[in-house]
Order: structure tokens, then C-alpha cells, then sequence
């Protein structure tokens, strides 16, 4: 395995593009192997997406009653979660979120929205185009939106307003996604990532891993954002919430998260990787080997319906570590 390891590193390094079966050989790594993985990934990440870490903060603008089915999301009207559920916040909040995430040392900023979409003509799309205009007047931060199915023309207008970057999350393989999402479809997904892609954004999309998907199914997630060019790629983890289809999912280990990460920066070399959603509960006092297995980026400040931990500790982390902020 060691050899293996090194020959498929060597070959991401050398500029090469490892194939699916190349990255299911690798990814039967056991015991120090992983560490030996993570090390190669550290190293390809380094000679592609340079020292420089990425820091996302986002805001759950609205929350709640979302049509979708999706297994894992304590929103879905199908789920019963104990969680805040509001339409979307006033301008001033969102704003003044905004700017004490850019204060703690964050670079980008999201706002996300729950439902299955959204059109330029809705109410909180205009409010939306009115707060990014704002915080691009009177902030640094570079400005994502998180809002689900959208039109090209939204997209133009989320562009022309100074948005740079759309999140769209595949979330799994295509072959396992009906075992976690039955109201809308994978192709339905790819539309949108399209979509946004055409009015001139930037795409954000990633997954969740710990779903009950088999590695193979988290390699094909992997292969199909390379397949679409995505510009980032967040790696959520699966915190399985009271109340979900999927509430009684057994954890991923930190060994089996820091293999997967190393295996998605294998594939995916010169992609902004970033852990997001989950990493606190999962890694624990691993994360900064997960840190080590690739990343370049990282979600820091709370999550939609779930608390992270103080940007101020991930960034003495990151400092601890010798990356760039």
C-alpha cells in the first residue's frame, strides 16, 4: 500500500489526474498508511493551492419549513427537530453579522436561505440583492449566497449585485442520492450549479459525508465535482440531528474523515477544499490532522442549526499550524 500511496501521489505532484480506480486502491489505507495518505495530500496541497487558508462564515438568513425531504436536514417540514424556525432576517441583522464575522478574521461570507429555491421575482430575493449591495459598499468580504434552485437571470443579479460565489452542495454520490433525497432529483442539482455558473459565479459544492454512503460512493461525489470544475468543495460532516431520518447514523471515525479528505485533495488537486459542517463533533482533537490532510479552507463560526466554536480558537489553530491568514 505504501508504494501505491507514493506512486499515485507522485503523479498528482508530476501534474498527472489519478483515475477512479487508482483512488480506490489508495483508499483501502489502513492504520499509519492514512497518515502516510494525509502527508502526500498536505504536499499536493501545498504545491497547488499554495500556504493560503480560505475562511467562511455563514448566516442562516431563513430557517425552517423547507419543502425538501432531505434525510439528513433538521428544516425539512418532513423531520420533526427542535429548531428555530423564522422567515428571512431583517437587513440590519444580517448586516451586522456580517461585519463581526470579517472583525474575527473571517474572508467570506454567506448567506443561506431554506427551501427548495428561489426566483428573482420573490420578496426575499430583492431583499437579498438589497444586503449584498450593502455589505459590498461597506465590507471586504468576499459575498456567497446559499438560496437552492435559481434561474440564470438570478444569477446575473446576484453577480451585477457582488456576489462571487454560489453554494450548491451535490451532497452525495448520484447512484446514493434517492436513499437520501426523494422531492427533487441529482439532475436537478447539476441545473443549478449550471445555472449559476452561466450568470458568471463561482461554484461552491461539496457533500456530506457519514450518510451511509460507502467510500466509493464519496470517491464518484469526488470524480463528479471534478467532472463539473467546481470552483470549492466543502466536506460536511454527518452530526446526525434528533428528529432526522438519520438520527440514529453511526458516527464517522476521525480516521476515516482525515482518509476522505486526503482521497477528495488526491482527486481534486488545484480545488479549494474546506471542512465545514460537522468537524468540531467528529474530529475532535484530530482536527488539526484533518487540517494536515489537505484543506485549504475552512467554515469557522456556527453552522445553520448547529453551534461551531469561537473563530478566534480556529484561527490560533491555523496560526499553531504555520498556514497564512
Amino acid at each position: 500500500m505504501f508504494n501505491h500511496i507514493l506512486s499515485a501521489g507522485q503523479k498528482v505532484l508530476n501534474g498527472g489526474l489519478i483515475t477512479r480506480n487508482e483512488a480506490l486502491d489508495i483508499a483501502q489505507a489502513t492504520g499509519a498508511d492514512i497518515y502516510i495518505l494525509a502527508a502526500l495530500a498536505s504536499k499536493i496541497r501545498e504545491q497547488y493551492t499554495g500556504n493560503q487558508i480560505d475562511l467562511c462564515s455563514i448566516i442562516n438568513g431563513k430557517s425552517g419549513n423547507c419543502s425538501q425531504d432531505c434525510k439528513f436536514c433538521s428544516q425539512s417540514i418532513f423531520h420533526t427537530c427542535a429548531i428555530d424556525t423564522y422567515p428571512l432576517l431583517d437587513d440590519e441583522k444580517i448586516i451586522e453579522y456580517a461585519h463581526s464575522v470579517e472583525k474575527a478574521g473571517a474572508h467570506r461570507f454567506a448567506i443561506v436561505t431554506s427551501g427548495r429555491g428561489i426566483t428573482e421575482h420573490d420578496n426575499d430575493f430583492i431583499s437579498i440583492i438589497r444586503i449584498i449591495r450593502r455589505l459590498k459598499a461597506e465590507t471586504n468580504l468576499r459575498l456567497c449566497v446559499s438560496l437552492g434552485e435559481l434561474t440564470e437571470e438570478s444569477a446575473f443579479m446576484l453577480k451585477e449585485a457582488g456576489v462571487s460565489r454560489y453554494h450548491h452542495n451535490l451532497e452525495t454520490s448520484e447512484e446514493f442520492f434517492p436513499h437520501i433525497v426523494t422531492t427533487h432529483t441529482y439532475q436537478d442539482r447539476i441545473k443549478t450549479i449550471q445555472c449559476a455558473r452561466s450568470g458568471g459565479l463561482e461554484i461552491c459544492s461539496g457533500g456530506i459525508i457519514g450518510l451511509g454512503e460507502s467510500m466509493e460512493q464519496r470517491i464518484n461525489l469526488a470524480f463528479a465535482l471534478r467532472d463539473l470544475n467546481v470552483d470549492s468543495v466543502p466536506v460536511n460532516m454527518l452530526h446526525a440531528v434528533p428528529g432526522t431520518p438519520l438520527e440514529h447514523e453511526p458516527p464517522l471515525s476521525p480516521l476515516e474523515i482525515i482518509k476522505t479528505i486526503a482521497l477528495f485533495r488526491f482527486i481534486l488537486p488545484t480545488t479549494s477544499i474546506r471542512s465545514a459542517g460537522g468537524r468540531e463533533k467528529l474530529l475532535r482533537d484530530m482536527q488539526s490532522v484533518g487540517l494536515m490532510a489537505g484543506l485549504n479552507g475552512m467554515m469557522v463560526g456556527n453552522y445553520l442549526t448547529t453551534n461551531g466554536r469561537s473563530i478566534s480558537e480556529d484561527i490560533c489553530l491555523l496560526n499553531d499550524m504555520g498556514y497564512s491568514l
